[in-house]
């Protein structure tokens, strides 16, 4: 006996009418039926002016074909709302694989429930990864107020790189160069840093081309000179304590 798919198509939808009732909306009896049911997550709330709050929702428009329950009917997704890209394309495929387990059967109501769970799945997660945006927000905001307390901890190689920064910036550095510049030397700093100077200056009265026989010689300077006493042992102490050009 052949089965009257038109009759069982009319049954359907009278029972989806009885099951959704003033929700479900009939767009066309002719040649196939074609109507519309809305589903929408539990927090949907069309005037939430926050998307983030407002839930999901869309409507399920299916068309019966010749054959249906025997072959798949059309299902087209209208009037989305708060969906992400890819949301559509994602349930048109979680409910084509529930048509292949429900054909030869009436299945409209199977794909009404299954779409309904699917998509409080989805607000589920996009409320948790607004949760979790949340929290890490807050976590980035105590780690910034925690390393103001925390400062940076500081080496020997930070701080001679920090100290050497500021004395520039602050023209230490340059005064300091400056001042050493200046600093007055020692006899023994000079002769330290120049041994030549334990050199007898007539030397460079030679190299100047002085000739050492015209140097004049004031011989009042040496006349009392007998009559110092000259202690041996003083004469002594003081050849031990002798340096070069100590004299000069």
């Amino acid at each position: 006996m052949s089965r009257n798919y038109k009759e069982d198509q009319s049954n359907e939808v009278e029972a989806l009418d009885s099951i959704y009732c003033g929700e479900m909306e009939v767009l066309q009896s002719e040649p196939f039926h074609k109507f519309q049911i809305p589903i929408a997550t539990e927090e949907y709330n069309a005037d939430a002016e926050d998307e983030n709050n407002k839930g999901l929702s869309c409507k399920l428009v299916f068309e019966y074909t010749a054959t249906y329950p025997d072959e798949a009917p059309l299902v087209e997704i209208d009037e989305a709302e708060n969906f992400e890209d890819s949301y559509e394309e994602q349930l048109l495929e979680h409910l084509r694989l529930t048509i292949e387990e429900n054909i030869g059967m009436e299945m409209i109501f199977s794909l009404v429930s299954t779409a309904q769970e699917w998509l409080n799945v989805r607000w589920d997660e996009h409320k948790k990864n607004q949760d979790d945006e949340r929290a890490r927000k807050v976590l980035e905001v105590e780690e910034a107020e925690r390393k103001k307390f925390e400062g940076t901890v500081v080496t020997v190689e930070t701080f001679m790189k920090w100290k050497l920064e500021f004395e520039d910036s602050t023209g230490i550095a340059a005064k300091r160069e400056k001042n050493n510049d200046c600093k007055k030397l020692t006899g023994r700093e000079l002769f330290m840093r120049d041994n030549t100077l334990n050199e007898s200056d007539i030397k460079y009265l030679l190299e100047a081309g002085e000739n050492i026989e015209n140097v004049k010689i004031d011989e009042t300077l040496f006349q009392d000179i007998g009559e110092l006493e000259l202690d041996d042992d003083d004469d002594d102490e003081d050849d031990e304590d002798w340096v070069p050009g100590a004299d000069d």
